[in-house]
């Protein structure tokens, strides 16, 4: 396996700010004439942590899962505890890495989903509906075509900035705490017929990011007739990773719920009803 830490602001020549991070971590498939394998899709990963801090659950154990499942797979190391655009722009360069570095990553170019948690699904559902931000244009002339995913998987995501449906700490780091980004940022009024398809999942007693953030999500996508898929699971909570042993504190702890393990397998065959297939 290939795994490498690229430094996004060194690749760009983009001078990086203080304390930032703006890191990509690689977990692809070496080539090998046995395999005979050309093109995989990619999955670029955006962890939450209530742009406070990154959470390592939802970080390393998910992109093997999605390797294993056929995808050459990344890791955001975006930077925390810092408002728009900083954070936006580092998912932003990654999908142009990404896509850039295709050939090298054996990565089909036209078949990159990004996969977000919680506030770090807040991050994925900005690529999928301000990939041509006025803050893309000036940083990333010329490459806004590279920025859009083809699908993102919004999990557990928040969604809007209306504080009677999530806890503020997200949007108040975020936003910087300027009113007016709270609605620039708040995705379910962002939402247009050329956002990205999504594959939304929540849980209904969430009681961190209420499952209204993913309703409204939803319905924002059926208003402009994107397509989209959307599963709420009864129970679990919130943060729930993949839902496993591996990314909880064992069987008694309610993030491990074998019904919400489901969602991994649910997203991998939307997407792969979207074309996203290992091609020799």
């Amino acid at each position: 396996m290939l795994q490498e830490r690229v430094d996004l602001y060194r690749y760009f020549s983009v001078k990086r700010g203080k304390n930032s991070s703006g890191y990509l971590n690689t977990y692809v498939p070496d080539g090998t004439p046995e395999l005979n394998v050309k093109k995989r899709p990619a999955m670029l990963i955006c962890t939450g942590g209530g742009y406070g801090f990154l959470s390592d659950r939802e970080k390393e154990p998910v992109a093997i899962r999605f390797l294993s499942k056929g995808y050459s797979s990344f890791t955001l190391e975006y930077t925390v505890k810092t408002a728009y655009p900083v954070p936006f722009l580092e998912a932003c360069m990654a999908m142009i890495y990404i896509r850039e570095n295709a050939e090298k990553y054996f990565v089909d170019r036209n078949h990159v989903c990004a996969v977000g948690f919680s506030a770090g699904g807040h991050l994925a559902g900005m690529l999928a509906t301000m990939f041509d931000d006025d803050a893309v244009k000036k940083a990333l002339p010329n490459k806004l075509e590279l920025v859009k995913p083809d699908a993102v998987i919004l999990s557990y995501a928040a969604i809007t900035s209306d504080k009677r449906y999530i806890d503020s700490e997200p949007f108040d780091v975020i936003t910087g705490g300027k009113s007016a980004l709270y609605k620039k940022l708040s995705l379910e009024k962002r939402v247009t017929g050329e956002s990205s398809p999504a594959f939304i999942w929540h849980t209904a007693d969430d009681d961190s990011v209420l499952l209204y953030n993913a309703l409204i999500m939803a319905a924002a996508y059926c208003e402009q007739g994107v397509p989209f898929e959307l599963h709420v699971f009864e129970k679990g909570g919130h943060g729930l990773s993949l839902a496993d042993i591996e990314t909880s504190l064992g069987e008694e702890d309610s993030r491990c719920d074998k019904n919400v393990q489901a969602w991994v397998n649910l997203a991998d065959n939307w997407l792969k009803s979207r074309g996203f297939a290992v091609r020799g």
